[in-house]
């Protein structure tokens, strides 16, 4: 949180400190918070700047005034991030944004000390005290260094509680009431929720959940998370200790705190920055290019965590942690996997692939068998918006592949499809037009929506005000490729949908013509002939199904295996 952007103020005090610090204890009762009162206390100096020299040159000359504004001494955040900190082939991370400084500054603790032992009793747990901020009785104290106080820091408070402050009426959000600032502090008021971490009940249950209690918190994870998503804020730290109990019954409701790294995103966005949590980072975080797949990775871990009590990708050091989430795949062989059921471990399976265009978003994880429930609503999902988009740009013959491949989808499929389709609001005659979809965002709008600017997708949807959309063809418009092709059904629905094709849409198509669907030039001309029948020039199912896949340059003139 905004609140953790510093470090706790410790019961004893050096009488030999040198600098003067003002810590502030801020109770209350009920739906009322008392005055801040000031408590004077000593603070250790904080050091003016890192003893590690920039290995980039000054653009200042030399001699010349700093920079910085007066009164504002230089910070961590101020230097290049140290040649060591990342060894090839990662890129150093932005300042102030990477995942060793951001764990450093928030929770005072070095990274790689994991808060989940791989060996029972080999390690101590590390507590973390997370009651400042939570509600509206609390009383804690503070203290904020010299190196916190810098534009950037007091800028990602200040995003924080603007993002706290625009995402509001979800049940499993921390609500937020209010937020002030003095010259030295930011003090976030917040939603008491006393039932402790998520990491603390696993650990307080031997490290692991049974899979249907399991199930309940991951339904939760998800539901809020989908919130966020919609709203167009991607939270990009999701870990057990994130997640709060209002309460310490059993069955108390799950809250999602700490924006602290979170940001807002527009649906077509890529966001370049490394942030989040070691253990917890996605694949394509590490690349530089990502979006809000990022979170689901991290729910992937969460469960796999929940399920099994152990960490999916672990190694001693941060490097190391970072080479096995990109080159290694978890294992589902040791106990206890083989007693979680078959649709648990493929759940799991599909939000831990490295194809962040093959994991599902929150709202389909929500009608995945292993946690369909046909009581519980399943709320709108941003992703659709973003597929009937795409189908509306596509070109005719993609059209009437998918509508062929629509045609053999199965129910697992169609139960997400459905619903997203009712939370258009058909017409009438069981169509649906851009009102519908503009009438459907605007439904479950905050002002996090309109921060994102996520309502400017629609504008890329005009085509839609001219025309009707009916149920089959939104089915044709709504779906993933590369979702479905981590189906393990998916060669008998490809097998189906070609069968489709060939009877309503399959046609000649000569290689130059192929190329320009596929936006390729001439030198992939000797890749596309495979796809093409020599009996009557037709695509073949081998064709079908790479044309729906989609193919680039790089990729044509990759070696078929």
């Amino acid at each position: 949180m905004g609140q953790c952007y510093g470090k706790v103020n410790q019961s004893k005090q050096n009488a030999g400190d040198e600098a003067n610090t003002t810590t502030y204890v801020v109770s209350g009762d009920g739906n009322q918070v008392q005055p801040l009162t000031p408590v004077h206390g000593r603070a250790k100096n904080t050091p003016a700047r890192s003893s590690n020299p920039s290995p980039w040159p000054s653009p200042f000359p030399h001699g010349s005034a700093s920079p910085l504004p007066s009164g504002v001494s230089p910070s961590p955040a101020r230097t290049s991030t140290p040649r060591r900190f990342f060894r090839r082939p990662f890129p150093p991370p932005s300042p102030a944004k990477h995942i060793k400084a951001s764990l450093i500054k928030r929770l005072g603790v070095k990274p790689k000390e994991g808060p989940i032992p791989e060996e029972r009793g080999t390690e101590t747990e590390q507590s973390l005290d997370k009651s400042f901020g939570y509600g509206k009785n609390f009383g804690a104290k503070y203290e904020l260094g010299k190196e916190m106080t810098t534009a950037i820091a007091i800028e990602d408070v200040r995003r924080e509680v603007k993002l706290l402050k625009s995402l509001s009426g979800h049940k499993h959000l921390i609500r937020y009431y209010d937020a002030c600032e003095d010259a030295n502090n930011v003090y976030i008021v917040m939603e008491l929720c006393d039932g402790g971490e998520l990491l603390d009940r696993i650990l307080a249950r031997g490290g692991k959940y049974p899979e249907d209690d399991a199930k309940a918190i991951v339904v939760q994870i998800l539901n809020v998370v989908s919130f966020c998503h919609l709203q167009g804020v991607v939270h990009r730290d999701l870990k057990p200790e994130n997640f709060l109990f209002t309460s310490s019954r059993e069955d108390s409701d799950l809250k999602l705190i700490d924006f602290g790294l979170s940001d807002f995103i527009r649906p077509d966005e890529r966001l370049n920055d490394i942030v989040g949590s070691a253990y917890y980072v996605a694949p394509e975080v590490l690349h530089r290019s990502y979006s809000l797949e990022a979170d689901i990775w991290s729910i992937g871990v969460i469960t796999y965590i929940l399920l099994c009590g152990s960490r999916p990708f672990w190694a001693r050091t941060e490097s190391g942690i970072f080479r096995t989430v990109l080159r290694t795949e978890p294992h589902y062989d040791d106990l206890p996997w083989p007693s979680v059921s078959s649709e648990g471990k493929e759940f799991v399976k599909r939000l831990l692939n490295k194809d962040y265009r093959k994991r599902m978003s929150a709202v389909q994880a929500l009608t995945h068998p292993w946690l369909r429930d046909d009581t519980r609503a399943i709320p709108l999902d941003i992703l659709i918006f973003k597929l009937v988009k795409s189908y509306l740009h596509a070109t005719p013959l993609r059209r009437t592949a998918l509508k062929a491949l629509a045609k053999a989808l199965t129910e697992n499929e169609l139960v997400y499809l459905r619903a997203q389709f009712m939370h258009l609001g058909p017409n009438k005659d069981g169509s649906v037009s851009l009102e519908n979809f503009k009438m459907a965002l605007m439904q479950n709008a905050t002002d996090a929506m309109r921060e994102s600017r996520v309502p400017e997708i629609l504008h890329t949807m005009e085509s839609l005000a001219y025309r009707k959309m009916y149920f089959e063809e939104f089915c044709a418009a709504a779906i993933s490729i590369h979702q479905l092709e981590a189906v393990e059904a998916w060669d008998e629905i490809a097998a189906a949908g070609f069968q489709h094709f060939e009877s309503e849409g399959n046609r000649v198509i000569t290689i130059e013509e192929l190329a320009r669907e596929l936006n390729v030039g001439a030198s992939a001309y000797g890749h596309l002939r495979e796809w093409v029948r020599s009996s009557d020039g037709k695509l073949s199912f081998l064709g079908f199904t790479k044309f729906l896949h989609g193919v680039t340059l790089r990729a044509a003139h990759a070696r078929p295996r």
